[in-house]
């Protein structure tokens, strides 16, 4: 078996003994194994980046957005009607990625190869779409981000697994529909991630060379699906991501442990008001 390639890691964060177990894995987790020294390495890929982006696209639960309250609370709903006790908050953020399969996996016990999944799953999705942006909000630091990209006139976009016709009201929620040089969900395509598609087609609606892209994620199947499609790829330490699957494993270019951190890499630095600093 191939050696994993260590990604550059940026800023390794502090311990912090007094965060709220609900936001563990919001930007700053700690992650107690630090990388080796990569000065010199991070120095030639944020040179090499500074030089060439055209794009940067990021995916959008836990990664871009915080969404976990709103696709775990159907899950806790379906549980209270058939008499369950809700399941710690947790338990499921961590499963968010995965969507209904994996939400209903562990807050109801069933698969997709159970006779009553489908019924589960279209209950699911109908008690979410109804609720889909309560308590969905950016990741904090985030927003200064895509200003920041926005003055650099970097054109970013969002590819999610999450069918398009949901990707589309959450982002309207939050203000950046009209914002985002693409919106690509799982159902957009043919394919969905770890299949590099959604990615490249991303890159052709935004008129980018995919090898002048850099794709953000926070599961393994988006830095899979971002280095099929020839595209840096940076992993995020505070996404959903269950603590059986460090970031660390997935191959990615470079790990970052908070929003501001891509900035860097792409010496886009942050000015008052989240606009990039002229010159």
């Amino acid at each position: 078996m191939s050696e994993v390639p260590q990604p550059v890691r940026l800023h390794p964060p502090a311990a912090d003994s007094t965060q709220d177990s609900r936001h563990r894995t919001a930007p700053g987790r700690h992650h107690p194994e630090p990388y080796p020294s990569t000065t010199r390495r991070s120095h030639i890929l944020t040179s090499a980046l500074a030089a060439r982006t055209e794009a940067v696209f990021f995916d959008l639960d836990g990664t871009l957005a915080d969404t976990a309250a709103d696709l775990v609370a159907p899950v806790q709903a379906m549980r209270s009607e058939r008499g369950l006790a809700p399941l710690p908050f947790d338990r499921l953020r961590c499963r968010a990625s995965m969507g209904a399969r994996g939400l209903l996996g562990t807050g109801l016990g069933v698969d997709e190869t159970m006779p009553g999944f489908p019924a589960l799953r279209d209950e699911f999705l109908q008690r979410y779409e109804a609720a889909m942006h309560v308590h969905t909000r950016l990741f904090p630091g985030m927003a200064e981000v895509l200003d920041t990209l926005e003055a650099a006139s970097i054109r970013w976009g969002v590819v999610s697994n999450k069918i398009e016709r949901f990707v589309r009201p959450i982002l309207d929620a939050l203000g950046l529909l009209e914002r985002a040089a693409c919106v690509i969900g799982g159902d957009t395509t043919a394919f969905a991630k770890p299949h590099p598609e959604p990615l490249l087609h991303g890159a052709r609606v935004t008129g980018s060379t995919a090898t002048a892209c850099i794709y953000v994620g926070d599961d393994e199947r988006d830095i899979r699906a971002g280095r099929a499609a020839g595209m840096t790829t940076v992993a995020v330490a505070w996404g959903f991501h269950p603590d059986d699957s460090p970031p660390e494993q997935w191959g990615a270019d470079a790990l970052i442990g908070e929003p501001h951190e891509l900035l860097a890499l792409l010496r886009t630095p942050i000015a008052a008001g989240g606009r990039s600093r002229p010159g």
